[in-house]
């Protein structure tokens, strides 16, 4: 019999049996020692769910937790492993290799033919696991080796191979309501393993808080910390606004990331950029990042204003709102308002245009009243065997065969045909494409009888 592998060592008993360090940070401290601790979350919470499963142990399920920072993973993790008599072991993919995984499953491997305990393997962000590491996972996985517990903040889509994928269960947390936060700060305020009421919250400082947690529950935890440090330093017993903002740098702004407040400061930078005045958008965006809003969401709705209200007027603008999203989500905050800043002046400087928008909404709104019609035989495909004898791709006309590089051709159904959607302004670089649509449409619709 082989003898004890390197992970066959026993775990300490997981945070939750009360052998958490009273010094501990305040959001270990306050883990969930039990699924009805845990906040948020509830569309994951119903009886018979693959999470009630996971954590109980009724089940050998691998799975995928994906959410954004905060929003419970390693609180999941450690429910897993303080529920179940199961053989937990963590890693984390920052500083883990095909090697540690693989010394873990073989260790698993040899205590299961030893009759011992399911080995829970828990990988912090796994998205970070190159395809090879993620590869040695699957044979595990597959025979139920090890139970596969992995977090990420990355779609899993795109950042999981697919045969791991589609070997788990895949969970998505959500990021926490301010509802939940506030009721989480409430809890750690008066909790013993938290501040026991050793100081009162007052409501401002409260909301600040939340405001700033952004639906992370770590920060927000992180923040009452800090501000019970401060207040305590003070000799104070209440937690007022003025000491929360000393002791998080940063002002409270009048902000409401789910109310009215949110949606009207959101839609006066649209509008500003809109109207370019680029000093004031500057200024909508100064709220938002003080405020503590997602630069997720300040991204979103730049890459949208670039096609929606630049469009081809200036065709780099969408380009420079792409990258600003990118860098935002590759740089994080507080560098990332640069990016944000960078994009607003630009588009908030390019000429306008929503000739994109209008066109696209004329297109859909044709469909969605009937005009669709059959794809001309011309367009079909015509690479498959017996394409030709259907009369598909037959007299199609290359157009690169042309010198002028265009053709008279039917490429809309028949009734649409010359049917005009995109009207191009005369502002920036769509002026150029007014000059040239023209005279694209004259020889492309030669002999067409659509509606001109």
């Amino acid at each position: 019999m082989e003898g004890p592998g390197l992970f066959d060592i026993e775990e300490p008993e997981p945070a939750g049996r009360g052998d958490t360090p009273a010094d501990a940070p305040l959001a270990v401290r306050m883990r969930p020692a039990s699924l009805d601790e845990l906040v948020g979350q509830r569309h994951l919470l119903s009886p018979g769910s693959p999470l009630r499963q996971l954590v109980g142990g009724d089940a050998p399920l691998s799975v995928i937790l994906w959410g954004p920072p905060g929003c419970g993973k390693t609180t999941v993790a450690h429910l897993v492993a303080s529920a179940t008599d199961r053989h937990y072991v963590p890693l984390s993919a920052l500083n883990a290799g095909v090697k540690d995984v693989r010394a873990v499953i073989d260790a698993a491997r040899a205590t299961r033919r030893r009759g011992g305990r399911q080995t829970v393997l828990f990988i912090d962000e796994v998205h970070r696991f190159t395809k090879t590491q993620q590869d040695a996972l699957l044979a595990a996985v597959e025979d139920r080796t090890v139970t596969l517990l992995a977090a990420t903040t990355e779609n899993p889509y795109f950042s999981v191979v697919a045969p791991l994928l589609s070997r788990c269960v895949l969970l998505t947390l959500e990021p926490l309501g301010d509802d939940d936060i506030g009721a989480l700060l409430d809890r750690a305020t008066t909790d013993p393993r938290g501040l026991a009421d050793r100081f009162a919250l007052a409501d401002d400082a409260r909301d600040h808080l939340i405001r700033l947690a952004a639906g992370d529950a770590r920060k927000a935890l992180t923040a009452l910390e800090a501000a019970a440090a401060s207040a305590d330093a003070a000799g104070l017993d209440t937690i007022a606004l003025s000491t929360a903002e000393a002791a998080i740098d940063v002002a409270a702004v009048r902000y409401d990331r789910d109310g009215d407040n949110h949606y009207d400061i959101a839609s006066a930078l649209i509008k500003s950029l809109r109207g370019s005045d680029v000093d004031a958008a500057l200024h909508w965006l100064g709220r938002m990042i003080v405020a503590g809003e997602d630069p997720r969401f300040i991204a979103r709705r730049l890459v949208i204003f670039a096609s929606e209200d630049v469009g081809m007027a200036d065709p780099t603008a969408l380009q420079i709102a792409v990258a600003a999203a990118e860098a935002v989500q590759f740089i994080g905050m507080p560098e990332g308002r640069i990016n944000l800043a960078q994009a607003v002046v630009h588009l908030a400087t390019s000429p306008k245009s929503n000739a994109v928008v209008t066109a696209v909404d004329a297109a859909i709104a044709d469909i969605r009243d009937g005009a669709t019609g059959a794809v001309p035989a011309s367009l079909r495909d015509g690479h498959y065997a017996g394409a030709r004898k259907l009369g598909h791709a037959t007299g199609y006309r290359y157009p690169h065969d042309d010198p002028k590089g265009v053709v008279s051709q039917q490429y809309a159904p028949d009734g649409v045909a010359g049917r005009v959607y995109y009207e191009p302004t005369r502002h920036g670089a769509e002026a150029g494409i007014a000059d040239r649509l023209p005279r694209l449409r004259a020889i492309v619709w030669d002999g067409l009888e659509g509606d001109r």
